[in-house]
């Protein structure tokens, strides 16, 4: 299995954990304002493969204690749920990040015990998923299974909306709140641009809009925050 992609430690992409993050390619999704487009799009050439990335492992048991996997979108890899037990085979815990567009293997990888935490992105109102997916049409029923399974998982997870100025509005963060009511974690991080960034006109919410839509946010998920921002 290819990796694309290694970030040897953070302190923030695994709650509660010193991690590492594992970047894996290839997306369903072609979001506008994605950071990691040249995973996406698979331009982004592999730096190892799994054997490598597990060797890494074996030498920083005791210096790391989670793995976060993320993309691109890992689920699109039919050998993600044996890298992860593999992982944990080490000792190590492992964070998911999905676009929640495969629920069957989401469903798997839970149901197996796999990842002990799951990020999956909500990326806005069911009327405008596509378009902030960069993609022609979407099957939105699809998103409403992973939401679903991960709701009724009693497993940890979060979900999170990247907020960008010319795709959401008020309205939107009503429409968000109903799918995702009864979360316990829900985050908006703001849009920050990068020359990674495939698209250029893009922008930040201003900080006004950002803590209206936390507050339309903690309507439905009362303990929803604002993720790097002051």
């Amino acid at each position: 299995m290819k990796i694309h992609g290694l970030q040897k430690m953070t302190l923030l992409d695994f709650p509660g954990r010193i991690a590492c993050t594992v970047f894996l390619g290839g997306c369903d999704f072609r979001c506008p304002y994605c950071h990691n487009f040249e995973l996406a799009d698979g331009t982004a050439k592999p730096v190892m493969d799994d054997s490598e990335l597990l060797a890494f492992l074996k030498k920083r048991q005791g210096l790391l204690d989670g793995a976060a996997i993320t993309g691109g979108e890992p689920c699109l890899h039919k050998e993600l749920p044996e890298l992860m037990r593999k992982i944990r085979e080490l000792g190590f815990a492992v964070k998911l990040d999905t676009n929640g567009y495969h629920p069957a293997m989401l469903k798997y990888i839970l149901d197996e015990g796999l990842a002990d935490y799951v990020a999956m992105d909500i990326k806005n109102s069911p009327e405008k998923y596509a378009v902030t997916c960069g993609v022609t049409s979407i099957r939105f029923d699809v998103i409403r299974e992973s939401i679903d399974i991960l709701l009724n998982s009693g497993r940890e997870f979060e979900f999170r909306t990247t907020v960008v100025k010319e795709f959401h509005e008020a309205a939107d963060f009503h429409a968000m709140g109903n799918l995702i009511k009864g979360a316990e974690h829900y985050y908006l991080q703001s849009f920050t641009d990068r020359d990674t960034v495939p698209f250029g006109n893009l922008h930040a919410p201003s900080k006004e809009d950002l803590q209206n839509y936390l507050a339309i946010a903690r309507e439905y998920v009362p303990g929803a925050q604002l993720r790097g921002s002051e």
